[in-house]
C-alpha cells in the first residue's frame, strides 16, 4: 500500500514504506536556514524523505521574513515549495494569503497511535498554514576565554557597557532586540508586549537600544553568529541557542550560553500559496514531522513539537534545550509580530540609519 497517494483530502496513513509511487518524481524546492540547523535538516528529514519518495529536494537557505515569499505570490512566479518559517513571521505570512492551508488530517500519528493532533504541543498547530518543527530560542553568549573574569549573565548586564564592557553582536532585526531592550529597563516579562504595544514602549525601548547603541555589531544571518564569538568580533553575541550548542558540542568551543531573559518560539514548515506542487510539498510536510525526524533535532539542541519525539530524546540532551529553561524567558508572541512588525520593522530601519 502506498501511504503517499493522492491525498485528495484523505489522511494520510502510518507505514512509510513505499513500494512505489503513483506520481512521477517531482523536485521540491524547499528553504530554510542552514548551519547545523540545516545540517541536522538534512540528516533527519530532507534524505530520508528522498529515500522513501523518490523524489528530489532542492535544499535552499534564506534569512527569514515574508518579503520574498509574498514577491513570488504577488508575481505568479513561484520558486520555492516549503518554507521553514519563524512564527512571528507565519502569522503575518498566512493573515496575507502567502501561504496555504495544511489540513491537520495529512499529519501522521505517533508510533504508538496518538492522532498528531494530540501528540504535538498545541502552538506547533495553532497556525492553520503550518506546522511545528522544532522550539527553539534566542538567547546570548559569551567565550570564556576572551571574556574576563566578570561576564554578564543578564539581560540588565547586556545592556550594561560599564561594567561589562566589549561589543554585543545582534541580529539586524526589531524582534527579540525590543524585547530585550524592555526587559534590561525592568519591565517585567510579562508586561513586554503590553507596553511594546504602545508609542510610549516603544520609544522606550529604543531609547534602551540607544543607550549601547555605539557598542553593537550587527550581522544579517544567525550563521554568523558562532563565527562573531569566536574570532572576537563581539565578546556578547545574540542567536538561535542550536547554534552555539553546535559549536560547543562539535567543535569543542569555550562558550558560555546565558537563558536569562531568552525569548522562545517554534518554527514551522509552511507552503507557499500557489505552488503547483501542492501534494507532494504535503506529503513532504507530513513525512518530515513525523516522531522519528522530528526527534533527531536533539543534534542541535532544538527542542521537538511532538510529545513523541521528546520520549526518543538523549537525557544527556535534555537540560540544554529551550524547552528545560522556559522560566528564565519569554514566549515570542506571533500575534503581537503580525500587528506590529511591519510598524516596528520601519521604526527599527530608520533608528539604525539615525
Amino acid at each position: 500500500m502506498n501511504p503517499f497517494k493522492p491525498l485528495a483530502g484523505v489522511a494520510l496513513v502510518t507505514g512509510l514504506a513505499l513500494a512505489g509511487t503513483v506520481h512521477a518524481q517531482e523536485t521540491l524546492t524547499v528553504v530554510s536556514f542552514g548551519g547545523a540547523y540545516g545540517a541536522a535538516q538534512q540528516k533527519h528529514q530532507i534524505d530520508p524523505y528522498m529515500k522513501e519518495t523518490g523524489n528530489k529536494v532542492l535544499f535552499e537557505n534564506y534569512t527569514g521574513g515574508v518579503a520574498e515569499i509574498k514577491a513570488q505570490v504577488e508575481s505568479g512566479s513561484i520558486q520555492w515549495d516549503v518554507v521553514d518559517i519563524e512564527t512571528i513571521d507565519l502569522e503575518r505570512a498566512c493573515s496575507e494569503g502567502l501561504l496555504e492551508v495544511i489540513p491537520h488530517d495529512i499529519l501522521l500519528p505517533s508510533p504508538d497511535g496518538v492522532a498528531a493532533t494530540e501528540d504535538f504541543v498545541p502552538a506547533a498547530l495553532e497556525n492553520e498554514c503550518g506546522v511545528g518543527e522544532i522550539i527553539w530560542s534566542t538567547v546570548f553568549a559569551y567565550n570564556r576565554d576572551t571574556v574576563g573574569d566578570n561576564p554578564a549573565e543578564t539581560i540588565k548586564d547586556l545592556f550594561d557597557t560599564e561594567n561589562f564592557p566589549g561589543k554585543r553582536a545582534f541580529r539586524k532585526k526589531a524582534q527579540v532586540n525590543l524585547e530585550w531592550a524592555l526587559l534590561a529597563d525592568g519591565v517585567p516579562a510579562d508586561e513586554v508586549y503590553d507596553v511594546l504595544a504602545t508609542s510610549e514602549g516603544q520609544q522606550r525601548a529604543f531609547d534602551k537600544l540607544d543607550s549601547i547603541k555605539d557598542d553593537i555589531v550587527w550581522f544579517d544571518s544567525w550563521s554568523q553568529a558562532p563565527q562573531l564569538l569566536n574570532d572576537g568580533g563581539a565578546t556578547y553575541v545574540q542567536s538561535a541557542n542550536g547554534r552555539f550548542f553546535d559549536a560547543i558540542q562539535t567543535e569543542n568551543k569555550p562558550f558560555n550560553i546565558v537563558w536569562d531573559g531568552h525569548v522562545y518560539d517554534l518554527d514551522a514548515w509552511g507552503i507557499v500559496k500557489g505552488t503547483p506542487r501542492l501534494e507532494q510539498a504535503l506529503e513532504f510536510v507530513a513525512f518530515t514531522t513525523s516522531t522519528e525526524a522530528l526527534s533527531g533535532f536533539q543534534d542541535v539542541a532544538y527542542g521537538p513539537p511532538r510529545k513523541s519525539s521528546m520520549e526518543m530524546v538523549d537525557k544527556d540532551v535534555v537540560d540544554h534545550l529551550p524547552s528545560s529553561h522556559v522560566d528564565k524567558g519569554i514566549k515570542a508572541d506571533g500575534i503581537f509580530w503580525a500587528d506590529f512588525g511591519e510598524s516596528l520593522g520601519e521604526k527599527f530601519n530608520e533608528w539604525l540609519l539615525q
